[in-house]
């Protein structure tokens, strides 16, 4: 079954978390050389499930699609998949996805004693400060990032 795509804009698809199926995968948890093979490798016997391992709560997680490159200088890229929390509680320096002005975007979040902004992980982008007259809901926090290479 595929994931069901909530929204779609300029910036984040949004789709439901499928957590109901199990796939369990080879997994080395001595960690992988990068230099010479390690014998090792051929006695492998464990197994992860990634549903298990990177969904903490089922019910308010969603995967996320990024398009743009808003984040790259925080190793987010253009079609990167986010995997977004609800239940987390958004703080200082998380990377969130938030509703603004009827508009989705990831930023990072920046509290300062007066002023909520949303910061760019990139230049060539603009911080946004939010005012009073912006409409802005913190939809949820990213919790993990998978790459395609």
């Amino acid at each position: 079954m595929k994931p069901l795509k909530l929204h779609t804009s300029k910036t984040i698809d949004i789709y439901s978390a499928l957590t109901e199926t199990e796939l369990e995968l080879p997994f080395v948890d001595e960690g992988i050389s990068a230099g010479f093979p390690s014998p090792a490798l051929d006695f492998v016997n464990l197994t992860i499930d990634l549903n298990k391992h990177l969904i903490k709560h089922p019910s308010a997680t969603f995967y996320g699609r990024v398009k743009g490159q808003s984040l790259k200088n925080a190793g987010i890229n253009d079609n990167d998949l986010l995997i977004i929390d609800r239940s987390i509680e958004p703080a200082n320096g998380k990377i969130a996805v938030c509703y603004i002005d009827g508009e989705f975007t990831a930023k990072r979040i920046k509290k300062t004693k007066n002023e909520l902004w949303l910061i760019p992980e990139n230049d060539d982008y603009q911080a946004i400060k939010i005012e009073e007259e912006n409409n802005l809901i913190i939809w949820g926090v990213v919790t993990h990032v998978i790459k395609s290479v």
